[in-house]
C-alpha cells in the first residue's frame, strides 16, 4: 500500500485499534480510533471503536454520543449495533435504570437480532437477543425477557450470563423451583457469582425457609458487598416510625390523597398480592395498592366501595435502602407511586408524570 494514501493508513489505525483492545489497552485503542476518524472521518469501524474505547473508560456522555453518531453513519452495521445495544442497555445505566436509553438498546438489539438473523449469523442474533432480555428485564417485562433468554441459550447453552438472566426472570415470574434449579446450575460453573447466591436466597425466603435465605443473603454480600450491602434492619415498631417521617415530608396534595386511603406494612408480598396482575407482580416490589382506584369509587358497582389501601413491604423495602435515610425517601416514592395507582394511572402514566 502506498505509504502517502490516507485510507490505507487509516485503516492501518483501526487495526492497530482493535490488536489494542484485544491487548487490554484502551487508551491506545482510544488514540489509534480516534487517529483514523481524523485521516479517514467517514470510518465506521474507526467511529464504532472509539465509541466502545469511551465506554470502556467510563467517560459515558461521549462514549453515548460517539454511538449515536456511529448509529448515523452505519445504522444497519452489526458490530455497531451490539455495540450500541449493549452500551444504552448496560453501560450507560445508572443505580435507577434510564427507561429511554433501556427503549433505545431494547429497539437497537431487536433491529439488529433480525438482520444477524437474515444475514445468517446465529451467534450474533443470540448475543443480540441477550441483550433484548436485559433490556426487558429492566423494563419490567419478565416474561418477554425470559423468551428471549432461552433464545440466547439454544445457541449458547453454557453462556453464563444468559444462564444468570434466565434465573432472575424465572423468580420475577414467581417460578420458584424452576429459578432455583437454573440459578444452582450457574453456581456448579461459577461458584462465586454474587447475583446466584442473593437471587437464592430470595427463592428461599419466598419459600419460607428464613435461616437459609440469610445463609444465601451473607454468602452474596461477602463476595460483592457494595451491590448486596446489609439491609436496613429495623423493629416493626421503628418502620412504622420511618413510615411517619416519610409521609411528613411529602406534598401536601399527595398526603391530602393518603388521607382516605389506609396503609399497612407486611413483611413481603403474599402470592395474591403477585397473582392479582397480569403478568404477575414482581416479588421484589416495594409496596402495592389494593382496592378500586378513586375513579372507579363513584361507579354503581358496590365492591369498588371497599377501603383502599396501600401495602409497603418492610424486607423489600429495607433491602434496596442503604441507609436511614434513603429509606425514608424510597418509602415517599413507594407511596406516591402507589398514589398514581389509587387515582386510577397504569405503570406508563406514571412514568410519563414521573411518579414510576
Amino acid at each position: 500500500m502506498a505509504a502517502d494514501d490516507p485510507r490505507s493508513e487509516a485503516e492501518r489505525l483501526v487495526d492497530e485499534a482493535a490488536d489494542a483492545f484485544e491487548r487490554g489497552e484502551v487508551e491506545q485503542a482510544l488514540a489509534r480510533a480516534e487517529e483514523a476518524l481524523r485521516r479517514e472521518p467517514g470510518s465506521l469501524a474507526a467511529a464504532h471503536y472509539r465509541a466502545a474505547a469511551l465506554a470502556d473508560l467510563g467517560r459515558l456522555e461521549e462514549a453515548g454520543e460517539a454511538y449515536r453518531r456511529a448509529l448515523e453513519a452505519g445504522p444497519d452495521d452489526l458490530d455497531v449495533l451490539v455495540g450500541a445495544a449493549d452500551f444504552f442497555v448496560n453501560r450507560a445505566q445508572g443505580r435507577e435504570p434510564d427507561r429511554e436509553l433501556l427503549e433505545r438498546g431494547l429497539e437497537l438489539a431487536h433491529r439488529g437480532a433480525q438482520r444477524a438473523r437474515k444475514a445468517g449469523a446465529p451467534e450474533v442474533a443470540a448475543e443480540l437477543a441477550l441483550v433484548e432480555g436485559m433490556a426487558l428485564s429492566q423494563l419490567g417485562d419478565a416474561r418477554a425477557a425470559l423468551a428471549r433468554f432461552e433464545a440466547a441459550l439454544r445457541q449458547f447453552p453454557d453462556d453464563l450470563d444468559a444462564m444468570l438472566e434466565r434465573g432472575l426472570a424465572l423468580f420475577e415470574l414467581s417460578r420458584l423451583d424452576e429459578a432455583r434449579a437454573q440459578l444452582e446450575a450457574v453456581l456448579r460453573q461459577s461458584p462465586d457469582d454474587a447475583w446466584a447466591w442473593h437471587t437464592l436466597g430470595l427463592v428461599a425466603e419466598r419459600q419460607g425457609d428464613r435461616r437459609e435465605a440469610e445463609r444465601r443473603f451473607a454468602r452474596a454480600r461477602k463476595l460483592a458487598r457494595e451491590d448486596f450491602p446489609r439491609p436496613v434492619e429495623l423493629s416493626p415498631q421503628a418502620f412504622d416510625a420511618v413510615v411517619e417521617q416519610a409521609l411528613a415530608s411529602l406534598p401536601e396534595p399527595i398526603r391530602g390523597y393518603l388521607s382516605n386511603v389506609a396503609i399497612a406494612v407486611e413483611d413481603i408480598p403474599a402470592d395474591e398480592d403477585l397473582e392479582a396482575s397480569d403478568p404477575p407482580l414482581s416479588p421484589s416490589i416495594l409496596g402495592v395498592f389494593r382496592g378500586a382506584p378513586l375513579p372507579h369509587k363513584a361507579s354503581m358497582d358496590p365492591w369498588s366501595h371497599f377501603p383502599s389501601s396501600i401495602v409497603l413491604y418492610q424486607r423489600n423495602l429495607e433491602r434496596f435502602a442503604r441507609d436511614r435515610k434513603e429509606l425514608i425517601e424510597q418509602i415517599g416514592i413507594t407511596l406516591i407511586h402507589e398514589v398514581g395507582h389509587f387515582l386510577g394511572l397504569d405503570e406508563e402514566q406514571l412514568w410519563e408524570r414521573g411518579l414510576e
